[in-house]
């Protein structure tokens, strides 16, 4: 069953186009519903079984795609008055799910490399980073009041 979005979230599967020479893959584009602006775009890694977390911007979307391993990424909305205010949703993408996240204003994110080697996200951003003020506010992968556990759920 699908979960139910954040409100401002949205995702899009990616196709892979392969051939003989090799593949390729559009990640986003300006004419795409889930494509918010343009700003700069960047690649980030994490190591196997690392959380990177989590963290939320006042003025800048983001789009998520993994482009290498497989990364669980998850958003919790504690936007004060947000209709999906305490709503946690949990991706996992990368080469075996390749899909895009539209990260709205305000919504806690954080992602936690689940393959066995490193995962590679890229991330289109609305705005450019601002090396005098960033726009970046962090809070503790653990110790926090997000009803989230980063741990492994066997079964």
């Amino acid at each position: 069953m699908p979960q139910q979005l954040i409100e401002g979230v949205a995702t899009k599967p990616l196709k892979v186009i392969p051939d003989e020479r090799g593949w390729l893959m559009e990640i986003l584009r300006r004419d795409d519903d889930i494509f918010a602006g343009f700003g700069q775009v960047y690649m980030t890694a994490a190591y196997p079984g690392v959380v990177k977390g989590w963290h939320f911007h006042r003025k800048q979307t983001d789009h998520f795609c993994v482009v290498k391993g497989m990364m669980k990424v998850v958003l919790y909305d504690g936007r004060e008055g947000s209709p999906t205010q305490g709503l946690v949703n949990e991706f996992f993408i990368g080469e075996r799910n390749p899909l895009v996240v539209r990260i709205p204003v305000g919504v806690l994110h954080g992602m936690k490399c689940v393959s066995d080697e490193p995962a590679l996200l890229v991330n289109t951003v609305t705005e450019p980073y601002n090396y005098a003020e960033p726009d970046e506010f962090r809070v503790h992968p653990h110790d926090n009041d997000v009803p989230y556990d980063w741990s492994r759920k066997d079964g």
